[in-house]
This record gives structure tokens, C-alpha cells and sequence, in this order.
């Protein structure tokens, strides 16, 4: 987020071309409220909400047809295939993971793997046009930068030179900047505040989405203890009607917490109604052996949740999701999930070891890179990925309303709460 409002604020400044600039947060206006750390963030630098232009109140496919439009991704590389028609559309890619070149639109690519993508904007920035930063922009770019490497911690190495030199430059540009720890230490506990959330708020704040061959399994990050999760009221209610709403037919939770000692803790919750899928997925953790996850079974008062205690805590989601992929794809079409009714019959452990045996084709691609290794906290997922939740709905901004919204936005420049042209 910080990276798109960053870098269209510093384009306007220093475009003469009679060019609109607009950044595009990729997730429902609906969302944001999920994201604790965005929603903190941007009433700390005195942002209002109501300037901000999100992926469902924009029709981008209008403005491609209309001729209008040049999209710059940030923080990403991969359209979804609901946008694939954009590709053409596409003039540049600035991002901080590596690139796969089959999601990858052919344009301008700049890539470098540094802790954090606002680091790469910042050097644009500062490299560009210097003096076009202000403090407002200037705090957004120090704080993410901050949050992303982890305060730069030196024994968690997720800060490169990079990051550290433009974290320093914006110090010395703006000696007023928040002290690191304390900006560190409210995002932190803002990502990480789950309060208020229903069940369905805190399963889709940081989720992805596998498919194969109609079957579809949600990934969650859970920030609280498992078993505090599945003491929630309602829960096996709220789980089906969830799995029910987004045509999932299973949903795999993985908890997060930091103990008394700051160490990380993790646990997985597999909840499937159907007992040959749920047998497919949670024998393909339980026999992983690279990664070892060290699993514990824990008992459960559901006949369709299976819990573990994850022994091994250097397993995040990240490298949790290929497991799934393979044991989705290993599965045959004798396991497509059949519409109507959960089945309710019993399946033995050797009909799922023969199913997990047999070949299949890969899944799609297109696999998020967003949570990082313990003891980091999760960064927001990228949401320009098959399956994401942005692929439903329809636009409602039009073309003409676009010119009106960076119109109010200009219009606040000299206002301090304000964002000029973000």
C-alpha cells in the first residue's frame, strides 16, 4: 500500500505529461478494516480513508479498453487471471521477490531482493527528485521499511545494506521521524491484534487459495492460541458457513504466537467435511519429512477438525503451502469433491496412501510469497494471485469518476491531514 501511495505521489511531482497518477490499494474497500497495521498507520500520519481508491472501486478493464489506462505494479508481479486481459497494459514491475517468468508481464522489470519493496521506491525517490519528498511521505516510506525488516534486527538478518542506508537517509532528511522501536513496536502490535474479528475476518485477514481440479483448500494465519481459537462461540458453525460462502472445501488454520520468552509457537487445525480430503491432507503433513514438521495430534470434540501441535516452528505457511500442493495434486479424480451433502461415510488409511500415490498434474501457479519465517510477523498478502478474493465482484468506479476523486485529492494538498495526490 505504502509503496503504490509513495510512488504515484512522487510520479505526479515529477511528470510533466498531462498524466493522472493513481494509486490503487488491491484489496476491497470492505478489507481494510482486516488490516490492523494499514488502518493504524494511516491515521498516524493523518490520512484519511476517504481519499484512498481501492481494487473494487475502480474499473480498470473500462479504462484499458477506453485507451486510458498504464498500470505500474509495485510489490508484485503476477495479474490475476480476471486481469490477464491487462497485461499489455502493464509498463512496469518494481518489486523485492524473485520473479517467475511465466506470471511475469513482458515490460520494464526492476528487481532486487532487499527486505522491504518501500525501500526500492524510497531510491527512487531520493535518487530521482529529493526534494520532493515530505515528512507525511517520508514517515509512510521509514515506518513500512521498518515493520518489513523487522526493526533491522541484525540476528533475524532480514535487512539488507540497502535497507538500512535508506532507513538511515530518511533519519537524517527528517531527524523528527518516530524512533524505530516505537514505530516497530505499534505496527507490530496493530498486525497482530486480532480483538473485535469475527471468525470470518480472521480467517480472510491473511489467507491464500489453492485449487486443483475443482477442489479448493483456504490457507488462514491465525494470530492467537489454538486452543483460545477453537474455544470460540460458534466456531464449527462459523468454519462450515466460511468454507460454504467461498467454495472451499477444506480450510487449513495455522496459529501464531509468541510465547512468554518471544519464542514463536505454532499449531494447524485441518477442518474438512469430507473424510477422504481431510485424510488426503492431514496424512500428507503427518508423513512429511522434508520439512518435518514434527506434528502432535490434539484431541478434538469435532469429528470434521483434526488439530496438531507443530513441533518444528521454522515451518511458516510459506513453506507449508507446497506440501498441500503436492498432496492436491496427488490426488485423483476419484477425489473430486461431489456437490451437495459432506460425505459422511468412513475411509480407510490405506484407500488415502493409495490416493496420495497416484500421479496428477501440477497445480496452477501462482502461489503468494507473503509470510515470513518466524519470528517475523506476517506481511499483508499479495492479493494479484489466482483464487484471490479481488477476482469477485464488479467494478464501480467509473473512468469519469476517477478524474473527480485526484481532483479532491489536489484540492487537499494544503491541508495537513491530508495526502496531496495520493
Amino acid at each position: 500500500m505504502v509503496s503504490a501511495l509513495a510512488l504515484a505521489f512522487y510520479l505526479a511531482k515529477t511528470t510533466e505529461a498531462d498524466e493522472v497518477f493513481v494509486p490503487v490499494l488491491n484489496i476491497k474497500r470492505s478489507e481494510l478494516p482486516l488490516r490492523g497495521d494499514n488502518v493504524f498507520f494511516l491515521q498516524k500520519v493523518h490520512i484519511p480513508e476517504s481519499l484512498l481508491i481501492f481494487r473494487d472501486e475502480i474499473d480498470l478493464h473500462a479504462l484499458h479498453k477506453a485507451g486510458w489506462l498504464t498500470l505500474t505494479l509495485v510489490d508484485h508481479h503476477a495479474l490475476p487471471t480476471s486481469d490477464a486481459a491487462l497485461e499489455d497494459a502493464v509498463a512496469e514491475v518494481l518489486d523485492h521477490r524473485p520473479i517467475e517468468q511465466k506470471c511475469c508481464p513482458p515490460c520494464h522489470v526492476t528487481v532486487e531482493l532487499v527486505g522491504s519493496c518501500t525501500t526500492l521506491v524510497t531510491e527512487r525517490i531520493l535518487q530521482g527528485a529529493p526534494e520532493t519528498l515530505d515528512r507525511q511521505t517520508a514517515a509512510l516510506l521509514h515506518g513500512t521499511i521498518i515493520l518489513d525488516c523487522v526493526n533491522m534486527d541484525l540476528n533475524i538478518g532480514k535487512a539488507t545494506p540497502k535497507d538500512k542506508k535508506y532507513v538511515a537517509k530518511l533519519e537524517a532528511l527528517f531527524p523528527d521521524l518516530p524512533d524505530r522501536k516505537d514505530i516497530f513496536d505499534s505496527l507490530q502490535k496493530a498486525k497482530f491484534d486480532v480483538s473485535g474479528l469475527t471468525t470470518e475476518q480472521m480467517l480472510r485477514k491473511d489467507q491464500k487459495t489453492i485449487t486443483r481440479q475443482g477442489i479448493s483448500v483456504a490457507i488462514s494465519a491465525i494470530y492467537m492460541d489454538l486452543e483460545a481459537f477453537l474455544q470460540r462461540s460458534g466456531l464449527i458453525a462459523d468454519l462450515h458457513a466460511f468454507c460454504q460462502a467461498h467454495s472451499y472445501d477444506a480450510l487449513v488454520a495455522m496459529t501464531i504466537f509468541f510465547n512468554t520468552h518471544n519464542e514463536p509457537v505454532r499449531q494447524l487445525a485441518i477442518f474438512c467435511p469430507y473424510a477422504a480430503l481431510r485424510m488426503t491432507i492431514c496424512g500428507a503433513l503427518e508423513r512429511s519429512h522434508s520439512p518435518f514438521l514434527k506434528l502432535t495430534p490434539v484431541p478434538s470434540n469435532h469429528p470434521n477438525l483434526q488439530a496438531y501441535l507443530q513441533g518444528n516452528t521454522q515451518i511458516s505457511r510459506k513453506k507449508l503451502l507446497p506440501l498441500l500442493q503436492e498432496a492436491l495434486s496427488a490426488c485423483s479424480d476419484s477425489m473430486t469433491i461431489p456437490s451437495g451433502q459432506p460425505e459422511t461415510g468412513g475411509v480407510s488409511k490405506e484407500q488415502v496412501d493409495t490416493e496420495l500415490d497416484r500421479g496428477g498434474a501440477p497445480l496452477i501457479p501462482g502461489l503468494s510469497q507473503d509470510e515470513e519465517d518466524p519470528p517475523l510477523p506476517p506481511t499483508p498478502m499479495n492479493s494479484l494471485v489466482d483464487e484471490c478474493p479481488l477476482d469477485q465482484g464488479l467494478p464501480k468506479l467509473s473512468a469519469e469518476a476517477i478524474f473527480e476523486k485526484c481532483s479532491q485529492i489536489s484540492l487537499s494538498q494544503s491541508t495537513s491531514a491530508s495526502l496531496p495526490k495520493k
